[in-house]
């Protein structure tokens, strides 16, 4: 079988463990990304597989007809809004595509911090450390503003991460105690009971 690879800009997908399974099947790795649908068509004209990686090439119906041979397109990611399904259908190609297994916060999380640290010259600012000199570009002096922020920063990721757990547990009767969460005891049973008032005699 004839599989190609495309959009890998990294060349990648040849140091994977799994690409050892695919010993005895012709392998092509296409590293640059082919807009042109004629092109990319042309590209993969013997192609019987097509493992795409993410949404980098749109593969339109002008595409698919043109691809006799193809059967199968593994596409990495769960999107496939750039690759035309009814197409595939028609022509008999399977479309196999990735499951999301996680949430999205981690990758928001990197920007972020990618964000940041390119505002704030950080991977400079730590090589610079490491040489024994101290920051040049984000101050030179911990004011007592600049520590307030601090301590209102920490404050707010500390909420973020625990302060929901805290009022569900509260909600569920449960006291978060030094070492953990404990069941709260139920004092309600052990309330005495007032005796009721004498009722007045005549």
């Amino acid at each position: 079988m004839k599989i190609v690879v495309i959009d890998d800009y990294q060349d990648a997908f040849r140091t994977l463990r799994c690409y050892a399974k695919l010993k005895g099947h012709e392998v092509v790795v296409y590293n640059n990304t082919e807009k042109d649908p004629a092109r990319l068509a042309e590209r993969l004209k013997e192609a019987e597989a097509v493992i795409m990686t993410q949404r980098r090439s749109p593969f339109p119906r002008a595409v698919i007809e043109r691809l006799p041979k193809l059967r199968l397109i593994s596409q990495t990611g769960r999107s496939t809004g750039h690759i035309d399904i009814e197409a595939c259908t028609e022509h008999g190609v399977v479309l196999s595509a990735g499951e999301v297994t996680g949430g999205t916060g981690p990758t928001a999380e990197l920007t972020w911090g990618l964000i940041l640290a390119a505002l704030r010259h950080i991977p400079y600012e730590v090589q610079r450390l490491r040489e024994g000199h101290w920051q040049s570009t984000l101050g030179v002096a911990c004011r007592e503003k600049r520590s307030a922020s601090m301590r209102m920063a920490a404050s707010a990721a500390w909420w973020r991460m625990w302060g929901g757990r805290l009022v569900r547990a509260s909600c569920a009767g449960v006291e978060r105690g030094r070492w953990g969460a404990r069941k709260r005891p139920d004092t309600r049973s052990r309330r005495a009971k007032m005796p009721s008032s004498p009722k007045a005699t005549s």
